[in-house]
């Protein structure tokens, strides 16, 4: 009987739980130089292969020891990677790094010998990621994402005085469902219940919120309600998105090379999405004069668009999207602009996180434009009310409150035979 031959990603998964349980890879890693955990991998393919019966082609073979070895040495930071409580790693040079567990921001006791260790080290990890990015004096920032979908920031010198800066926002596997964000708190079953409705009737909503507030996370367990016949679009600066369907296509914009030449902005693919005959446009964060396109092409027909923005209110990120307008360049009076803003975008969903570590929706609002009066409105359908704070736990007590009327977009609902919550009937 041939091998079985099969792809490699999952070649890749087995062999990892392989190593895990067959190896003492997990004692040994971080004290194996790169020589060494080449070696170690290598022989653990080979007993793999042996053991499983699969047929792993050569060039999947240099790629697994390319990749694990990198991810293998990654030094002291390594406890911090696989700590499932902490949810951001903070480097400010070799002998300064903190992380956040449960919201606090907290200093640790790892270091790196110097920053030379912590430069290999990032050299590792942007080399296991398979992006095509790069960091040197002449680039010395980068944003890129981990393969298990962690976001990174490093900046080093010239730019960053202390030495080598990295931030990595690790990616929660375990925040998949709308159930878990209900047990977490972040969320209740009313609100679930709205939000995957409002998925389904393809209203055009942006998530907003400041730096983790679990805005992208949001996005992410929502978007697993979208019809698995519908075709996906997502375009993102750094791939965080990670959805579940099969008809995705993900475009990722590209900077600028050495020489200044061969930058993709995030508003040049969002032009080359309309022409793939897109059902739904994902943009992982809107920044700048890609708006105008994104609005533009919710007024053409093009609904359902979900998009993310930097703000701390709704009310700020609707002064957000207006001021992006405007830096487009476009011809229309602030009026005007309000109007289309209004008329394009149905919810705007504010998450924040709370002092004591929670991340909650604070707001779930309809934005709305009443052609009659002329009139723009911010109306909190949901709302986080605050009771109390445990004065032993820190613990934050309070609920949502829902503000009981038909909202603006209810003939969205009528149009798509989908009925809305009973508490907007």
């Amino acid at each position: 009987m041939p091998p079985v031959e099969i792809d490699y990603e999952e070649i890749k998964a087995r062999l990892h739980r392989f190593m895990i349980a067959k190896t003492d890879f997990l004692k040994t890693k971080d004290s194996m130089n790169e020589d060494q955990m080449r070696l170690f991998v290598d022989k653990a393919i080979n007993d793999f292969v042996r053991e499983s019966d699969l047929d792993v082609p050569f060039e999947y073979r240099m790629r697994l020891i390319r990749e694990l070895t990198a991810a293998g040495g990654l030094g002291p930071l390594r406890q911090l990677l696989d700590d499932p409580d902490v949810t951001e790693i903070m480097i400010n040079g070799y002998k300064s790094v903190y992380v956040q567990k449960r919201g606090k921001i907290s200093k640790t006791a790892v270091k790196f010998d110097d920053n030379a260790q912590l430069m290999h080290t990032i050299q590792k990890i942007l080399t296991s990621s398979g992006s095509s990015r790069r960091i040197d004096e002449s680039s010395p920032y980068v944003d890129f994402s981990m393969v298990d979908g962690s976001r990174v920031n490093i900046i080093i010198p010239p730019c960053a005085m202390v030495g080598p800066v990295m931030t990595i926002r690790k990616f929660s596997r375990d925040i998949g469902t709308v159930e878990n964000l209900i047990n977490l708190g972040t969320i209740n079953k009313a609100m679930a219940d709205f939000l995957i409705t409002a998925i389904k009737a393809k209203l055009n909503i942006v998530f907003c919120g400041a730096t983790g507030s679990g805005k992208t996370t949001i996005l992410n367990v929502l978007s697993g309600h979208i019809p698995e016949e519908e075709r996906i679009i997502t375009i993102e600066d750094t791939s965080e998105l990670r959805l579940m369907q099969e008809h995705v296509v993900n475009l990722q914009s590209k900077v600028a090379n050495i020489e200044g030449k061969g930058q993709v902005s995030t508003r040049d693919l969002f032009i080359n999405t309309l022409r793939m005959r897109p059902d739904r446009i994902i943009v992982g964060e809107v920044r700048g004069d890609e708006i105008l396109d994104m609005i533009q092409s919710i007024a053409s027909g093009h609904s359902g668009t979900l998009a993310i923005v930097h703000a701390d209110s709704p009310e700020e990120c609707f002064n957000r999207m207006i001021t992006m307008m405007l830096m487009s360049g476009i011809r229309l009076s602030g009026d005007q602009i309000h109007q289309q803003i209004a008329r394009s975008i149905d919810l705007i969903v504010y998450s924040e996180l709370f002092m004591d570590g929670v991340r909650r929706v604070k707001h779930i609002t309809d934005l709305s434009y009443n052609r009659a009066t002329e009139k723009i409105s911010l109306d909190d359908l949901f709302t986080f009310r605050q009771d109390r704070i445990d004065s032993s736990t820190g613990r934050i007590t309070g609920d949502w409150v829902v503000a009981h009327k038909r909202p603006s977009f209810a003939d969205k609902f009528v149009k798509r035979n989908i009925r809305l919550p009973k508490e907007f009937e």
